[in-house]
């Protein structure tokens, strides 16, 4: 068995373009590895979530998939983990109960342009009078 030394931080930094990974068999295989292992640990959680907001276990599966796939063609930062979350399932779930399925996609899309206006804004800086000031340090994300 091969043991696959970790790269330095400055051959990291070369290696997270497509060309760097295809140059770097090492890399590409640990990147592979770490999303396939995320992605199995992912189903359950999806599953338990799909049963929390009342959304077949199919639907949630799927757009877990569409979700992951879009978020590796988009890209985003160290450590950011892209899944379905508890406190979404929380919302989501008296929202289908009430509405149905249908309006799960309007309402994702909404939070996300409210997410936008405030990163564009500046509200969600961690200092500087914005609303995320009464946040305690430990929970904000930097």
């Amino acid at each position: 068995m091969t043991m696959i030394s970790p790269p330095a931080p400055a051959q990291l930094a070369n290696n997270l373009s497509i060309t760097g990974l295809l140059r770097s068999p090492d890399v590409m295989v640990r990147e592979t590895l770490a999303g396939l292992v995320t992605a199995l640990a992912l189903i359950p959680e999806v599953i338990s979530f799909s049963f929390i907001s009342g959304v077949d276990p199919k639907v949630a599966l799927v757009a877990s998939i569409v979700l992951g796939l879009v978020m590796s063609a988009l890209g985003g930062r160290t450590a950011m983990v892209t899944a379905a979350a508890g406190s979404i399932a929380l919302v989501i779930g008296p929202m289908v109960k009430a509405h149905g399925t249908g309006y799960i996609l309007p309402t994702i899309i909404i939070a996300g342009l409210v997410q936008i206006v405030f990163g564009a804004t500046g509200l969600a800086r961690p200092t500087g009078g914005s609303v995320t000031r009464w946040l305690c340090l430990s929970i904000q994300s930097r």
